[in-house]
């Protein structure tokens, strides 16, 4: 039988672009970690992506997920956009590149390995794990970080 995880995840961006943060809360039974990390220029999108992403490649093994975001950009984008994006050679509908194509075949390629159920919440609202999940990225973001978000810089150039 499969653990079962509850994820709960934010992303932050001071400016957008700016300097960016993620925050993920992941709980199995009584067991509780929090997960977080800034980049020194990137967006909101992107850190909520990589919220998701970071607590999902954190898992050793197979499980049942109940991933819960205030974004609706990721829930839609891995229930109804990803199948169409993959479909097209990741181009939109409107024969677009895919932005943000890194991390959304980062976030496929976790996703597979588990079952997830997307769940969405409203930002700010006092969902008290949405509300930590924005405290640690804000925190991250806020940090002054110096890591480098590779893939968004040179789309910059």
């Amino acid at each position: 039988m499969q653990k079962s995880v509850a994820i709960y995840t934010d992303g932050s961006c001071l400016g957008n672009p700016g300097p960016g943060g993620y925050g993920a809360i992941l709980v199995y039974n009584e067991h509780r970690k929090e997960l977080s990390g800034g980049f020194r220029l990137t967006t909101n999108n992107r850190m909520e992506l990589l919220a998701a992403i970071t607590a999902l490649e954190s898992l050793k093994s197979p499980c049942q997920v109940d991933l819960t975001t205030d974004s609706q950009y990721v829930r839609l984008g891995i229930m109804q956009w990803l199948a169409g994006w993959k479909r097209n050679n990741w181009k939109t509908s409107q024969k677009q590149p895919v932005k943000n194509q890194d991390l959304w075949q980062r976030l496929d390629a976790a996703a597979v390995k588990h079952k997830v159920e997307w769940h969405w919440v409203k930002g700010h609202a006092g969902h008290p794990e949405n509300e930590r999940c924005d405290v640690l990225a804000r925190s991250a973001a806020e940090a002054k970080p110096n890591t480098v978000d590779e893939a968004f810089e040179q789309s910059q150039k």
